[in-house]
């Protein structure tokens, strides 16, 4: 397992050693100690699963504490843009995005610690975008920011139209990332 610190303090990118025959592949998902040699020492409490059509956008989300969640995000089939922006506002990244390529071929992983808002973008048909979290959903502990805020400037893709993507109600009317009073 390849654990690779992204630009972003904290946030790293996993690529699992795939071991690949005539018969398909296999390879370690997820290994508490390797994480935990890489300063991610967690306990994961729920696994959640989603399935989604191509121009599929869910996000920016995140939950605060008590029930601020950190995430260990894959895809099992498809492929998406995940985002993650920093929110914790002692850091300086504040506000800065990374993003990646998540896909059911290159089985990589995005850790998303707590003090990040996270979303993505279904690239293909019949995706299935997999997360572990280190804590329970509390909808009353949800913040988030808009996917398109300005400020953000996130380029979520070239392939599909931003006029044609699919959105929650919810997703329509967080608020402008500037006005995101964050708890981290």
């Amino acid at each position: 397992m390849n654990i690779i610190q992204t630009p972003i303090a904290d946030l790293l990118v996993i690529e699992p050693k795939v071991w690949k025959d005539n018969r398909g592949y296999f390879y370690e998902s997820y290994n508490a100690k390797l994480l935990g040699d890489a300063g991610v020492d967690v306990a994961f409490v729920q696994d959640n699963q989603s399935f989604s059509q191509k121009g599929t956008l869910r996000g920016l989300h995140a939950q605060k504490a008590p029930f601020a969640q950190g995430k260990l995000v894959r895809v099992i089939q498809g492929r998406v843009l995940d985002v993650a922006v920093d929110i914790r506002k002692s850091s300086p990244t504040y506000g800065q995005h990374f993003s990646i390529e998540l896909s059911g071929e290159n089985h990589k992983q995005l850790w998303v610690p707590p003090g990040f808002l996270h979303g993505f973008l279904t690239l293909e048909d019949n995706t299935i975008f997999t997360y572990k979290v280190s804590n329970y959903y509390d909808k009353d502990a949800e913040i988030g920011a808009m996917w398109n805020d300005a400020d953000l400037n996130i380029n979520w893709s070239e392939e599909i139209a931003l006029t044609d993507l699919l959105l929650s109600d919810k997703d329509q009317v967080l608020p402008a990332f500037k006005n995101l009073e964050s708890p981290f």
